[in-house]
């Protein structure tokens, strides 16, 4: 069986640090320029060189962004720049501009090209085009169906690898090509400036009537431009069958906590599918614990709805309270704190290795000069915590929102 990698988001250091702990095969994050996600932290040249150092000792793999959609101004510096990727031993780097791959194959000849989903490749014929421009992997539009995937994956030759994207936000234009945040702000979306516009709660009138056209019953207005949020936990099968074999988590923008919680549950399913058991029901429910819109599993199953007409915001049943710093010993472990929380609150532990059961009630708190804390209401504090459990460092702590 081929192997299927986990392909998680970094938006940062800690996002990077996170999804290799709790499971991921390979990270794609972007420098400071030419990616389109630039709201994100991103990497600088120094810790784009810690990055690879970090992924490559774990067996892991780093794929950068270079996926805008580029004009003539954006190509300065765009040959050093891929040099130095080069230079550094990353992965791969993501292309959705032909005139960026160019120079790719100029100024590395040697470094792997995958084709962005910003490509909107949607058919047989395109695919075959990129893989003859030297491109080995292809991250598929999203508004493909399982079926034309088959098709496609039949069409290339075998050591040509798909990649799609099967959890997070979907952009509600085709593949991300959107001009709604250029309209409204001035901030070109394919170029990495999005403000998620399609995310903001709008209303609608006629123009020859003074009031508002209510089309929901909904007082803050309408949602029509907004997604439900992709989820393909439950057809890993699937995916695998119809030829993807990198499975893509969107979100360099979203927190650690989303990252550990969405790539852990990936990473128990995957491993599941593995070893021919059942997808664990529980893994549905993690799902939930972290900050999104209703699922959907998007255009991959025909007459499926992906619009939200309900509401523009997203729900989660926990909250990220803390991330551990330190392996536990002699009965405390340091963490620091995310979210605000007191003695004798009932926490969750949510570690790659172990059962979603295991949780502590908090009996003591002590800042770094030993004195007792009641309420950690210190945003990033440091903190130890009295408990019995073997903690590990990046184990992250987090409780039931009431």
């Amino acid at each position: 069986m081929e192997k299927i990698e986990l392909l998680s988001p970094a938006g940062d250091m800690e996002k990077l640090k996170t999804a290799l702990y709790f499971g991921a095969d390979a990270c794609y994050l972007a420098g400071k320029n030419f990616g389109l996600r630039a709201f994100s932290s991103n990497f600088t040249q120094e810790e784009l060189i810690e990055a690879v150092t970090l992924a490559h000792e774990k067996g892991k793999k780093i794929y950068v962004t270079l996926n805008i959609l580029a004009h003539n101004i954006d190509f300065e510096g765009l040959e050093e720049y891929v040099k130095f990727l080069d230079k550094i031993k990353i992965d791969a780097v993501i292309i959705s501009d032909i005139g960026i791959l160019s120079v790719v194959k100029k100024a590395a000849p040697n470094l792997e090209i995958h084709i962005s989903t910003q490509a909107s490749i949607t058919n047989k014929y395109s695919a075959l085009e990129y893989v003859k421009m030297g491109a080995k992997r292809l991250v598929l539009a999203r508004e493909l169906s399982l079926e034309e995937i088959k098709e496609i994956r039949d069409y290339l030759p075998e050591d040509i690898v798909l990649e799609t994207f099967i959890h997070g936000a979907m952009c509600i234009s085709y593949s991300g090509r959107c001009l709604l945040s250029n309209y409204l702000t001035n901030r070109d979306s394919n170029r990495g400036a999005c403000v998620q516009a399609c995310r903001w709660e709008y209303c609608i009138r006629e123009k020859n009537r003074e009031d508002y056209y209510e089309i929901q019953e909904d007082n803050r207005g309408t949602y029509i431009l907004n997604s439900k949020d992709l989820n393909m936990i439950e057809y890993i099968k699937e995916l695998y069958n119809a030829g993807v074999t990198s499975f893509k988590i969107e979100g360099r923008m979203k927190s650690p906590y989303y990252v550990a919680t969405v790539t852990n549950a990936y990473r128990r399913a995957i491993d599941d599918f593995y070893d021919n058991r059942e997808l664990n029901k529980s893994l549905l429910e993690e799902l939930d614990k972290t900050s999104h819109r209703k699922y959907t599993t998007g255009f991959y199953h025909k007459n499926n709805n992906k619009e939200n007409l309900e509401s523009s915001n997203p729900t989660q049943t926990h909250e990220f309270i803390a991330k551990v710093k330190e392996d536990s010993k002699n009965g405390y472990v340091l963490i620091e704190q995310r979210n605000r929380f007191k003695v004798g609150d009932t926490l969750e532990v949510l570690s790659p290795n172990d059962n979603f059961n295991k949780q502590i009630v908090v009996e003591e708190l002590l800042n770094t000069e030993g004195a007792q804390v009641l309420d950690a209401n210190r945003v990033q504090q440091p903190l130890y915590l009295k408990t019995n459990l073997n903690l590990k460092a990046n184990d992250i702590l987090r409780k039931k929102v009431d």
